[in-house]
C-alpha cells in the first residue's frame, strides 16, 4: 500500500510565510486517519491502522529542508472483522512478528502551490523499501493553538511490490485486487521547537 505513513503531509506547514524558521510537529493519532481500501469481487474492504506516530521538522524559509518520519504499528490493523485481521497479521501476509512496523522517511520536499507540496521518501513495509511520492494539501491553517490538518494523496500501492501476497492458490480464487488505495488525513500539533 502506498502508504503509512503515509502521512508526511504535515511538512507543508512549512510552506506558510510567517512564524518560526524551524518548527517541530507531532502527529495526533486521535484526530488522524491512516486508512486504505481494496476491491474484492464486487465489494470493497475498508481498513485502517489505529496506532502510529510521526514527526515533522519544518523549515518555513526553506521548505525543501523540511523532513518527515513516520512509524505505523502493523499489529493495529483494523478491518472490523477480527478473523480477517488475525489472518492479515499472520505469516501468510504481514508477518507482524518479523515485520512489526511500516515506516516512511522523507528524502525531499517540493512546494507545488500556496497550500500544497510533494514529499518524496522511502516507504518500508514487509521488509521491502520503495520510493513513494506523497501529494499533500493543507486543510486548515496553523492556529493559535498550534494544531493543523492535512490531506495526503498518492498513487495506489501494488501488493506485489512489497511481497504482500497470499499463497498462489489463495490469490487465484480470492478476487482481491493487486492495488490498494490510500486514505490519509493527519492532524498535528506543535511540539518543542526543532534544533
Amino acid at each position: 500500500m502506498r502508504l503509512s505513513n503515509f502521512i508526511a503531509a504535515a511538512v507543508i506547514a512549512g510552506l506558510s510565510p510567517a512564524a518560526w524558521a524551524n518548527e517541530a510537529y507531532k502527529f495526533d493519532p486521535s484526530g488522524s486517519t491512516i486508512g486504505f481500501s481494496v476491491h474484492q469481487f464486487l465489494g470493497t474492504t475498508h481498513g485502517k491502522f489505529t496506532k502510529f506516530s510521526g514527526k515533522i521538522e519544518v523549515d518555513r524559509e526553506h521548505p525543501e529542508n523540511s523532513s518527515v518520519t513516520t512509524q505505523i504499528d502493523v499489529r493495529s490493523i483494523d478491518t472490523r472483522i477480527k478473523k480477517r485481521d488475525d489472518h492479515l497479521r499472520s505469516t501468510e501476509f504481514f508477518n507482524v512478528e518479523k515485520f512489526p512496523q511500516i515506516t516512511f522517511k522523507s528524502r525531499s520536499v517540493k512546494r507545488t502551490g500556496p497550500q500544497s507540496g510533494d514529499i518524496l521518501g522511502d516507504l518500508t513495509m514487509h521488509g521491502v523499501t520503495r520510493p513513494i511520492t506523497l501529494h499533500v494539501k493543507l486543510l486548515t491553517p496553523i492556529s493559535e493553538t498550534a494544531r493543523t490538518r492535512w490531506a495526503v494523496m498518492t498513487e495506489p500501492i501494488r501488493r506485489r511490490d512489497f511481497n504482500l501476497m497470499f499463497a498462489s492458490a489463495a490469490e487465484a480464487v480470492s478476487g482481491i485486487s493487486q492495488t490498494v488505495a490510500i486514505n490519509i488525513e493527519i492532524e498535528a500539533k506543535r511540539a518543542e521547537r526543532a534544533d
